[in-house]
């Protein structure tokens, strides 16, 4: 049974732990959406909606009586990047500010191919994962193919003189009048029966 256990350890001590969880909540406010496992989205969650919901009263807070002020240091105190907390309080807060809860989505993607971790997306909400728009990414990636080795780059050069003569010699056939396929009928006769 699970009685009395208030978190995830994640295989860490509380220095770690606490760590991992800063280090992910700064890469998850900077980009909107990072990848990693299950267990360590689902600790992660609540972390950051935490820090999200102090963010949102500070902004609502205004200057009036310090409230900003104190709300961006107890922000501080968990995410000791400046950069990060100035976004959150100037861009992510102001987002969620009509949200009552909810600001994070965990995706489920798959198992991790070396040790069978299951593999999630932790997104903040209005920042969208479109897995179809990686696939396009790639694919359109596919197609400068870089040469690896002396033979792949012999082999490419090949083509690159092939392609250049044909379009020398397309364009000196129609300069000619003849098309290309009269200019290379063969006259020789085949032989009957045979291969």
């Amino acid at each position: 049974m699970r009685h009395n256990l208030g978190y995830r350890k994640l295989g860490r001590v509380t220095e770690h732990r606490i760590a991992l969880l800063r280090n992910q909540a700064i890469a998850l406010l900077r980009h909107e959406k990072i990848e990693t496992t299950m267990p360590k989205a689902k600790e992660l969650r609540p972390f950051v909606e935490r820090l999200i919901t102090i963010a949102k009263r500070g902004v609502a807070a205004g200057a009036a009586n310090g409230k900003s002020l104190h709300a961006r240091r107890m922000v501080l105190a968990e995410l000791p990047d400046k950069a990060v907390v100035g976004k959150l309080f100037d861009t992510l807060a102001p987002r969620f500010a009509e949200r009552p809860g909810g600001y994070t989505r965990i995706l489920r993607v798959g198992f991790r191919r070396g040790d069978s971790a299951e593999v999630a997306h932790v997104e903040l909400v209005g920042s969208e994962y479109n897995p179809k728009s990686d696939a396009e990414k790639d694919e359109s990636k596919e197609a400068p193919k870089k040469a690896k080795g002396v033979g792949d780059r012999l082999k490419q050069a090949a083509q690159r003189m092939r392609g250049a003569a044909r379009a020398e010699g397309g364009s000196k056939a129609q300069a000619g009048g003849q098309t290309r396929g009269k200019a290379q009928k063969s006259t020789t006769p085949r032989k009957a029966g045979g291969s």
